[in-house]
């Protein structure tokens, strides 16, 4: 099966999460930096999850629990469960992730990195999760070695040279250079990159 790696606005959004153990609380640390609007169902439910601030909900799970949701993830040690969340979800086209159960799974988890204002999802396709896992350490490191504020200079000065500059080619010329300098650990402010529109200008 091939997982397009779609990314979606996921703030303030309904997203259910149903089963109350270690293996739902991966899911629920993964998804909170994202601000989602969470909610937690299951008879019981780890401390853990109960100090992380979402909804929680002691109880079985029930069918109009899926109601308004953007997705699921279906986390019960409990196959029969997870096998009635999973038609559910598929009869109303509601993406379900199974936990450790590939072929109900309409949506895996990626190896996710959230560093310095850049979000990457890395997938095997479920196949070899410990690879994903190394590459996504390998990014990690690259990352770490780039100015933590790149993506804000980006984007800081985006509008000013869309605006001066009317040739594609140059504007990617330009934030090419400006890209350069923060890895390089250059000082990029106004009078730099006024500097360099001025040499794409006279």
């Amino acid at each position: 099966m091939a997982y397009f790696p779609f990314y979606i606005d996921i703030e303030k959004k309904h997203i259910l999460v149903v089963g109350g153990g270690t293996v739902a609380l991966r899911k629920v640390e993964k998804l909170l930096p994202f601000n989602p609007d969470i909610t937690v169902v299951s008879p019981k439910i780890c401390n853990e999850i109960v100090n992380l601030g979402v909804k929680t909900v002691k109880r079985e799970f029930a069918d109009s629990d899926l109601d308004g949701m953007l997705c699921v993830i279906s986390a019960t040690n409990n196959s029969r469960v997870n096998e009635h969340i999973y038609r559910l979800c598929s009869e109303k086209n509601i993406p379900v992730n199974t936990v450790d159960d590939k072929e109900k799974c309409t949506f895996i988890f990626p190896a996710l990195v959230k560093e310095n204002g850049v979000t990457a999802g890395i997938t095997t396709s479920g196949k070899s999760p410990v690879y994903a896992k190394y590459i996504k350490e390998q990014v990690i490191q690259l990352l770490e070695n780039i100015n933590t504020n790149t993506v804000d200079v980006l984007w800081k000065y985006r509008a000013t040279i869309k605006a001066s500059i009317n040739s594609e080619e140059e504007r990617k010329e330009i934030f090419t250079r400006l890209l350069n300098m923060c890895v390089e650990g250059a000082l990029v402010d106004d009078e730099a990159v006024e500097r360099i529109i001025k040499e794409y200008t006279l």
